[in-house]
């Protein structure tokens, strides 16, 4: 039995590499560098904030301190896979616009190797650079061009950017754990600028493919300081680090004019095409995590994170937008009437809320996007059982600046994951 829950997990998770990722979610910042960057964490944290770096879970995996991994219980096996929701929403100041999408949103597991080192390895999304926009232009538009005439204008990203990560933690001392994650990044985003004149048949209409590839491999490193303050209160102290690294990258970009007349040399012409490929081409941040939690053992938790990522001396090929460091705080906490009760399913559900505030990576036309957002969720624990289903919700606004032509968003999401919680190493002393 226990060899088919592992063969039907190994199958889900080959399943999932073969998934596009990319949420379909019309954003106005999706066409700059590297689009719109997923918040990072399991549900359980995203749920809480976002915080993460001082978690330590028997039954959760939290990748963003791999130092977490010596948490999960001697002879036990996490799996947790997950789906979300979200729904965009874009103001310019004149006119609004909303897009749905849902999408694969991770996959991870983690196992003991000992009763002092964890394991632990996963499949999360870094970045979607998805958006849609159209326009035309008309006599009665304001920067209509007698010389050009009536116009139409398309423009279209694609594509998403992946992170899996492979990471191990051991106990060093009884209150002091280390630990690291391998992380390989990989995607390709593509960007279409399409010009159709409504004076077809004696004008050509232009457009440029835009494409961006990366892979590399990087490392982060963690550690967590955890102790009793009295009986069954605890505190624990979080920090990780991840270094800058030089990742490689392709950027290339064909530029076509193309009439009504489908035949050489009228359609399609290639005006110019170029391609550059080099191991150290683009280059990711620094990023420093620091947290903490204190609570009371299966009752409640409090936490708090702070993280910086060094984005101003990052590099992007191919980047048509400026970049800033970032500074985020979240904060959050969880509560759990009774974890252990067998006669009352409510007193079983684990209640969650959290707030954040950032600054988005971005610097579009000399300005910065603050983001700020409530986010809260609950968690049902199967009778008998320390599996679970979490659910979660997130509403974040990212403030722009009409006057400078940098529209607001608000975005609503909601997720669902299965998390399996089993004992797969212990032998069966009856069938």
């Amino acid at each position: 039995m226990q060899g088919k829950k592992a063969e039907t997990i190994i199958i889900i998770m080959f399943f999932s590499l073969a998934l596009n990722g990319q949420k379909l979610n019309n954003s106005s910042y999706g066409r700059f560098n590297f689009g719109v960057l997923n918040p990072q964490g399991s549900f359980k944290s995203l749920a809480m904030g976002g915080t993460g770096i001082a978690l330590r879970d028997n039954n959760s995996i939290t990748f963003r301190n791999p130092a977490s991994y010596s948490s999960l219980d001697t002879n036990s096996f996490v799996f947790d896979m997950g789906l979300d929701i979200s729904r965009v929403k874009i103001d310019d100041g004149t006119n609004k616009s909303a897009s749905v999408d849902m999408n694969f949103r991770h996959i991870m597991l983690g196992f003991p190797l000992s009763r002092k080192v964890g394991v632990a390895a996963g499949l999360v999304p870094f970045s979607n650079g998805y958006y849609y926009m159209t326009r035309k232009v008309t006599n009665e538009s304001p920067d209509y061009d007698p010389l050009t005439g009536k116009y139409s204008s398309y423009h279209k990203g694609t594509g998403s950017i992946t992170t899996m990560f492979a990471g191990i933690a051991i106990d060093i001392t009884k209150n002091f754990s280390a630990g690291i994650n391998m992380t390989t990044m990989f995607g390709k985003l593509g960007r279409l600028n399409q010009f159709d004149l409504d004076d077809y048949q004696n004008s050509f209409s232009q457009n440029s493919n835009e494409y961006l590839t990366i892979s590399g491999m990087n490392f982060d490193y963690g550690l967590q300081y955890g102790g009793k303050i009295k009986k069954d209160y605890f505190i624990t102290l979080g920090s990780s680090f991840t270094g800058a690294r030089n990742y490689k990258s392709t950027f290339s970009i064909l530029k076509q004019r193309y009439s009504v007349y489908m035949y050489s040399p009228y359609s399609p012409d290639t005006l110019s095409y170029a391609s550059y490929t080099a191991t150290d081409s683009t280059r990711l941040p620094s990023t420093f995590r620091f947290g903490f939690t204190f609570g009371k053992t299966d009752k409640f938790l409090i936490g708090a994170d702070y993280i910086t990522s060094l984005w101003s001396d990052a590099r992007i090929q191919g980047a048509t937008a400026g970049m800033a460091d970032t500074r985020t705080v979240m904060a959050g906490l969880e509560y759990i009437p009774d974890k252990y009760s067998n006669t009352n399913f409510l007193k079983r559900i684990e209640y969650r809320l959290g707030g954040h505030i950032s600054q988005n990576y971005l610097v579009i036309n000399n300005s910065r996007i603050k983001e700020y957002g409530l986010s809260g969720g609950v968690a049902f624990r199967m009778r008998n059982s320390l599996s679970r289903a979490t659910f979660y919700f997130d509403y974040t606004v990212r403030e722009g600046n009409v006057s400078k032509g940098i529209p607001g968003e608000h975005v609503f999401s909601a997720g669902a994951s299965l998390n399996f919680y089993d004992y797969w190493f212990l032998k069966r002393k009856y069938d």
